[in-house]
């Protein structure tokens, strides 16, 4: 009862008339920025940042969490229209995605996008509001050893439940891994892999650069070659007739919604681990426990809502060691860290009880934003199919120039613009070789997460290995994980078993 009487206090907080202004125009804004490759939602709360001193405290971080969130829906909309992801967190929705779009289904895909979002947002913010104080317990519980366990976790899931070749699938894992690794050594500070002696591998590889590269410049180089110059551009159309079917087809995802917003959650609220190893799980699972997992990859609509549910859930749940624990859950929350200590707001156990009316005013406005993402996102739906009815002769020059732009936003060299278009020629030829692009993604997304937590745990248990296994939460993921390595052996040993002719049976 307390927490309904704050939770209404909040709510008044939220609905002040510049309070909600900010929600609506923070998701809007956010929802652009998203949509926008090489931005993402860390660089629009950075950018838009000094704004806020305009304005309360309240008022600011409330104002940020809408782009946030907004930015969250945005980045499934390049990654559908274009198949360029807006951000790390929307390469999975990428997968099924653009090929529901190349079908004439983008209007589709965009309202699986916007009603997962929503679902996965709404189950987090309950979470968030009713379980607070324990899950920042349970996530301070993971140390850097539980943290490389779910790495390995995430890479397995990969490897033991894809329907793909297992080797190319290690193979192009392995790849990712190896250009992860390009850069200074964190321990050591010395260069390792800095090809041809390149000042621009000293700051390493950017996640965005790979990506935009592979499914920009590559997928345009595949279209092109495939329909040998005459690309037919997509016939998709948007009307009330074929919302409402969408809308039965997607409520049939239901349980999908679910296992991603309960899964983004909770791996959201990992410090550290953010919302992209969510999302890439969350579509791992959907895939695994698929009536017809081969239909993944070509368009099916589980392959959009598990990762939009798991990635807008996980952007709600890294608020919460923010708030409760002062450590970041994502790198957008850590911008928003440093925003409240600038305004003298110190996150930690104290801030639930010092500052109120803050706290649950925030909480009360993520309700708000998700709500209004959700409309803003579906009113500009007849917008974003428009983009597909362009000329493909108009449409590819727009889609490298974006490539261009978001190659060379993040670090603003132009050495990553001239590697993204390599990565654009190897995603182009990893496609026409039949090698999944996927894994070399998420290698490169979580290899900087995963090589950190290990040499801490190594350093701490002077080399013994054995801290992954005996500690209860890092063993218990571990053993699941090993498990799912084993399973493409098991299904070997299994199908080899079926072909054997039984007694009696002619050889």
């Amino acid at each position: 009862m307390e927490i309904l009487n704050l939770l209404v206090g909040g709510f008044a907080v939220a609905f002040e008339p510049l309070n909600l202004g900010l929600v609506i125009f923070g998701c809007t804004v956010g929802l652009f920025i998203g949509a926008m490759p090489g931005l993402g939602s860390v660089n629009g709360v950075a950018i838009l940042l000094p704004m806020t001193f305009l304005v309360p405290p309240t008022s600011a971080v409330i104002f940020l969490a809408a782009i946030y969130y907004g930015a969250m829906y945005g980045g499934a909309i390049s990654s559908i229209m274009l198949g360029i992801p807006g951000a790390s967190t929307a390469v999975a929705t990428t997968f099924d995605g653009r090929p529901l779009a190349l079908k004439g289904h983008a209007d589709k895909a965009l309202i699986a996008a916007a009603v997962a979002s929503f679902v996965g947002g709404t189950i987090s913010v309950i979470l968030f509001t009713a379980f607070a104080p324990p899950l920042a317990e349970v996530a301070l519980a993971f140390g850097p050893p539980e943290g490389f366990a779910l790495m390995i976790m995430a890479f397995a899931t990969f490897v033991g439940l894809g329907g793909d070749d297992v080797a190319k699938t290690l193979f192009s894992i392995c790849i990712g891994l190896a250009l992860s690794a390009v850069g200074l050594d964190i321990i050591s500070g010395e260069p390792r892999l800095i090809f041809f002696d390149l000042p621009g591998f000293f700051h390493g590889i950017n996640f965005l650069v790979l990506a935009i590269g592979i499914y920009g410049i590559g997928e345009m180089l595949w279209t092109v070659e495939v329909s040998k110059g005459n690309v037919e551009m997509s016939k998709a159309t948007v009307s009330v007739a074929r919302l409402i079917t969408a809308l039965k087809e997607i409520s049939k995802t239901w349980k999908t919604m679910l296992m991603g917003s309960f899964l983004g959650y909770f791996v959201g609220i990992l410090p550290a681990a953010g919302a992209t190893p969510g999302a890439l799980m969350a579509y791992g699972i959907a895939k695994s426990t698929a009536k017809d997992p081969d239909s993944f990859g070509k368009g099916n609509i589980a392959g959009v809502v598990a990762p939009e549910s798991a990635n807008n859930a996980a952007s709600t749940g890294s608020m919460l060691p923010m708030l409760t624990l002062g450590i970041p859950g994502s790198p957008t929350t850590a911008i928003l860290l440093g925003g409240m200590v600038i305004w003298g707001l110190e996150p930690g156990p104290l801030l639930f009880i010092n500052h109120t009316e803050f706290v649950w005013g925030l909480i009360a406005s993520l309700y708000a934003a998700n709500l209004f993402a959700l409309l803003i996102n579906i009113a500009f739906i007849p917008a974003f199919i428009m983009v597909l009815k362009m000329p493909f002769t108009i449409l590819a020059p727009i889609i490298f120039s974006l490539c261009v732009v978001g190659g060379y936003v993040p670090t603003q060299d132009m050495h990553d613009v001239w590697l993204m278009l390599i990565f654009g020629i190897v995603g182009y030829l990893m496609r026409k070789l039949d090698y999944p692009l996927a894994p070399a993604v998420l290698a490169i997304v979580l290899g900087p997460i995963a090589e950190p937590a290990m040499r801490q745990s190594l350093i701490g248990s002077h080399g013994d290995v054995m801290i992954f296994f005996n500690r209860p939460i890092a063993g218990t993921i571990m053993v699941i994980a090993i498990l799912l390595l084993l399973m493409p052996v098991f299904k070997m040993i299994r199908d080899r078993y079926k072909s054997k002719p039984g007694p009696g049976q002619p050889v």
